[in-house]
């Protein structure tokens, strides 16, 4: 066999082994996944359905380990898996709430952006202005909280007045009630949202009107009023999902007794809000800038609650 011939066969043997990736077609939901998951928001989404997935699971591993025990079928009447995937999840958990210690800036380019891009009613501007203030009590608190709860900070830290040498006062740091306040402002922005979701759907009746009263409601007008709609259901489910849990870490006692109902409610918040980012990662145009989505803290307080 010639050099030449030699070499050909290598470059062929080439592209059959490294190049075989040439064989498999682009794929545009590989596409909108990696733009969608390149993302903060969209990142948290996933692995706050990957955290309460494995809280699901859990539970029902435990279960049917007790009915295979009860039947004869298993020694031990636990799972031994269940307790490595709770591990997992509890490690997503943590590592959420350290990926929130940049929420803020989102906030804050949210907050100028609506002073100068104003929403079309008094009433929304508003909303989405105490909704913003909300945002700015809920981070600092919870980052407060992760810090000491981790005991990287001291229990109490001096006050305005020591730090000025005026006196010797310290202020305390007590974690629950750093995560109780947190989770309250949370709780305000929620209620509110619920306000803004009722604002948002007498907008969406007027412009339906107003396009069916026109002479020219296209195709893309209907196709554009459903996806408002749905979007507009779909934000109306997540902020039912949140409520009862943000109410439920807002007490000292919670609301709750069983914690299923803590990850039930966690599910079906992260199913919505993932299906929700999904879609308007999925839209071609560039959208303005939007009021965030704290729904991503829906495990704010879990670990001091539970």
């Amino acid at each position: 066999m010639s050099r030449a011939s030699k070499l050909h066969t290598l470059a062929r043997l080439n592209d059959i082994t490294l190049g075989s990736f040439s064989n498999v077609p682009s794929s545009e939901t590989l596409n909108h996944l990696v733009r969608y998951l390149s993302t903060w928001s969209g990142s948290d989404k996933f692995f706050t359905l990957i955290q309460y997935t494995l809280k699901l699971i859990v539970p029902f591993l435990h279960w049917r380990a007790r009915l295979q025990h009860r039947a004869g079928i298993r020694k031990d009447a636990s799972s031994h898996v269940a307790p490595s995937l709770a591990s997992f999840a509890s490690i997503i958990s943590d590592a959420r709430m350290l990926g929130r210690f940049w929420g803020l800036l989102p906030i804050f380019q949210w907050m100028i952006s609506m002073e100068r891009n104003p929403p079309p009613t008094r009433t929304l501007h508003t909303i989405e202005r105490l909704q913003g203030w909300s945002m700015l009590g809920f981070y600092p608190l919870e980052h407060l909280y992760y810090l000491r709860s981790h005991n990287l900070i001291p229990n109490s830290i001096p006050s305005l007045s020591a730090i000025l040498g005026r006196s010797s006062k310290r202020i305390s740091l007590n974690e629950n009630k750093l995560i109780l306040w947190s989770c309250r402002f949370w709780l305000l922005y929620i209620v509110l949202q619920f306000a803004h979701l009722r604002e948002d759907r007498k907008l969406l009746l007027t412009r339906q009107r107003n396009l069916r009263k026109g002479k020219g409601f296209s195709a893309e007008d209907k196709e554009d009023l459903r996806k408002r709609w749905d979007s507009l259901g779909n934000e109306l489910v997540a902020n039912a999902a949140n409520l009862p849990l943000a109410l439920h870490w807002s007490l000292e006692s919670g609301i709750f007794t069983n914690d299923i109902w803590v990850t039930i409610l966690s599910f079906v918040n992260g199913i919505a809000t993932f299906r929700g980012g999904w879609r308007a990662t999925a839209l071609p145009s560039v959208k303005a800038v939007e009021s965030p989505d704290p729904s991503n803290t829906t495990d704010t307080v879990e670990e001091a609650k539970y």
